[in-house]
C-alpha cells in the first residue's frame, strides 16, 4: 500500500474547481437568455398590454412593384396577420424593396455538344424599413435574402415555369425570415424605450 501522491491530489482539485466555476458561470449565462415564442400571450415591446401575435398584426406592409415582390409581400402579410390580412389601423408600417438575382448554378450536359446550363438559382434579396404609423419615425431597418435552385430543362416554357416556382418558394422562406426579423427588432426597439 502506497501513501498518496501529494500533487496529484492538488491537481485534482484544481480540475474539480475548474469545472465547478466553469458550471457556475454556464449558469449564470443560460439565466441571462430571454427567449420567448412568437406565438406566446406575452408582448414583444415592454409595457404593451398586447400579446407578441396581436403586435406583429398590428403592421402594415407598404404596396410593391414587381410580381417576385408581390409574393413576399403576401406571404409576409399572411404570417403577421396569421391569415386575417392587413390591419385596418396599424400601428406599424414595413416598407419593403425586394431584388432579384438569376443566376446559372451548374452546367452539366449529357451527350451534346452545347453548353446550356441546366440549373439555376433565384436569389430574392429584401430591404426593410420598420416605421411608426403615427409619428413616421423609421424604428429598424434590415436585409434578408435566401436562395432558391431549380432545373432549367430545354423547353423554354418549363424553363420560365421552373424559375417561376423558384421565385415562389423563395418568396415564402423569405417571408418567414422577415417575420423573424421585425419581431426582433420590435423587442429591441421595446428596450430602448423601456431603458
Amino acid at each position: 500500500m502506497s501513501l498518496p501522491d501529494p500533487e496529484k491530489t492538488d491537481v485534482t482539485r484544481l480540475l474539480r474547481r475548474a469545472a465547478l466555476c466553469g458550471l457556475v458561470v454556464s449558469a449564470a449565462l443560460l439565466s441571462a437568455c430571454t427567449v420567448r415564442p412568437l406565438y406566446s400571450s406575452a408582448p414583444l415591446i415592454a409595457g404593451s398590454q398586447v400579446g407578441a401575435a396581436t403586435e406583429l398584426a398590428s403592421i402594415s406592409i407598404k404596396p410593391v412593384k414587381t410580381r417576385y415582390a408581390q409574393q413576399v409581400r403576401n406571404n409576409l402579410i399572411f404570417a403577421l396577420g396569421q391569415g386575417a390580412g392587413e390591419p385596418a389601423s396599424p400601428v406599424y408600417s414595413v416598407d419593403l424593396s425586394v431584388t432579384e438575382l438569376v443566376e446559372s448554378a451548374a452546367i452539366v450536359q449529357i451527350q451534346t455538344d452545347e453548353d446550356e446550363p441546366t440549373a439555376g438559382t433565384v436569389t430574392l434579396t429584401a430591404n426593410y424599413v420598420l416605421t411608426d404609423a403615427k409619428t413616421g419615425t423609421a424604428i429598424a431597418t434590415g436585409k434578408r435574402s435566401i436562395a432558391s435552385s431549380f432545373d432549367r430543362p430545354r423547353q423554354e416554357f418549363a424553363s420560365y415555369r421552373a424559375q417561376i416556382d423558384a421565385e415562389n418558394r423563395a418568396a415564402r422562406e423569405l417571408a418567414d425570415l422577415l417575420r423573424l426579423s421585425i419581431a426582433q427588432d420590435l423587442v429591441k426597439h421595446g428596450k430602448a424605450v423601456a431603458g
